[in-house]
């Protein structure tokens, strides 16, 4: 059974620092691109950032570029969202996603909330 798990989420200030982690299990996700999405409370899911397969590409979303930065460890079927000078538009449930062609795995998410 294939899961995507996420943790690091919590309650950090304006300014500070998390580290989300997603553990990919079931099966190997050598040739998925991987990555994170999020929802803010009343608004639709957004794409956040993505890294390919071989991990030598990602993408992110304009809103966070030069402040979040995504990176997978293909040997743990890892993929992390290290998240800096958050705001507080950055609160969201964040979610973890894996995709190949038409095949797309979500995990249940966790809780970013900044305070200002």
């Amino acid at each position: 059974q294939v899961q995507l798990a996420e943790s690091g989420g919590g309650l950090v200030q304006a300014g500070g620092s998390l580290r989300l982690s997603c553990l990919a299990s079931g099966r190997t996700f050598n040739d998925y691109t991987l990555g994170w999405f999020r929802q803010a409370p009343g608004k639709e899911r957004e794409f956040v950032a993505a890294i390919g397969w071989s991990g030598g590409s990602t993408y992110y979303a304009d809103s966070v570029k030069g402040r979040f930065t995504v990176s997978r460890d293909t040997a743990k079927n890892m993929v992390y969202l290290q998240m800096n000078s958050l705001k507080p538009e950055d609160t969201a449930v964040y979610y973890c996603s894996a995709v190949k062609g038409w095949i797309h795995y979500w995990g249940k998410g966790t809780l970013v909330t900044v305070s200002s």
